[in-house]
């Protein structure tokens, strides 16, 4: 009965914290996948490979429309195993829908099952600073399937990663996140990167200051990317179900907003 009133207080706040976003903010771009059949082309791009991704990831990225398809509505990512081996999808807006600074929303629901690893996360479009992490990673959302539930928002430069154990970041745990549509969200500016899930903020990375990229590369413009990879060095850790057939993320809509 707890959980269930926690996911009921979740939706209600979520649905007021929307409302508010859409009366007091500047809508800049939003994706709605009010169509049928492949991703717009227009708004998205496909990163393909099996190469691991620098993870040591077992899936390979097609641009195959069982991986990744708009119907009813709703945007849907699946990664397929077929034998020993998985297929999935990475889409991008890379130098399609670019931005520096705002507001990003992105409602979905997200798979379940040990080995699993959805991201909703940013990149820069052009490595101004240098390759990663220098140039900055913003990870909106990610879940691993052996940790049920635990949402992760994390942010990536050359002074704070976890190459050198210094990686910065925070965890919010949301019950019915493969049951239900949450919104994860990003606010940042020039001062900070605020993390939402549903409206409450759990994580704020703020600029020190200190004039260089080294621990604030986000003066530049990031692209979106939305994927779900297959074990990995973190969501391998606890291996993958020999069960698992299929994991799929489902995208109500991306929203961008002006701050």
């Amino acid at each position: 009965m707890k959980r269930i009133k926690l996911v009921i207080a979740g939706m209600i706040f979520f649905t007021m914290g929307t409302v508010n976003a859409q009366n007091t903010l500047k809508l800049l771009w939003a994706e709605e996948f009010d169509y049928t059949g492949a991703p717009s082309p227009e708004n998205w791009g496909y990163d393909t490979g099996d190469h691991g991704w620098g993870n040591n990831e077992l899936q390979n990225y097609t641009a195959n429309p069982e991986n990744a398809f708009v119907k009813d509505g709703l945007l849907t990512i699946k990664a397929i195993k077929t034998g020993e081996k998985w297929t999935s999808a990475r889409l991008l807006s890379k130098n399609k829908r670019d931005f520096k600074f705002g507001r990003i929303e992105v409602r979905a629901k997200l798979p379940s099952g040990v080995g699993t690893w959805p991201a909703i996360w940013m990149l820069p479009t052009e490595w101004v600073y240098g390759g990663w992490p220098q140039s900055g990673e913003i990870d909106i959302m990610e879940h691993v399937g052996y940790n049920p539930g635990v949402v992760h928002g994390t942010v990536h430069t050359k002074a704070y990663n976890h190459k050198i154990g210094t990686q910065v970041g925070d965890t919010i745990l949301i019950p019915g996140f493969d049951k239900q549509f949450h919104v994860y969200a990003i606010a940042w500016d020039a001062e900070k990167i605020d993390f939402f899930v549903n409206d409450q903020k759990y994580f704020t990375f703020k600029n020190d200051h200190k004039g260089d990229f080294a621990s604030w590369p986000f003066d530049q413009a990031f692209h979106l990317i939305l994927n779900i990879a297959i074990g990995g060095d973190w969501g391998g850790v606890k291996g993958i179900d020999p069960n698992l057939e299929q994991a799929i993320m489902v995208v109500d809509y991306v929203r961008v907003y002006e701050i």
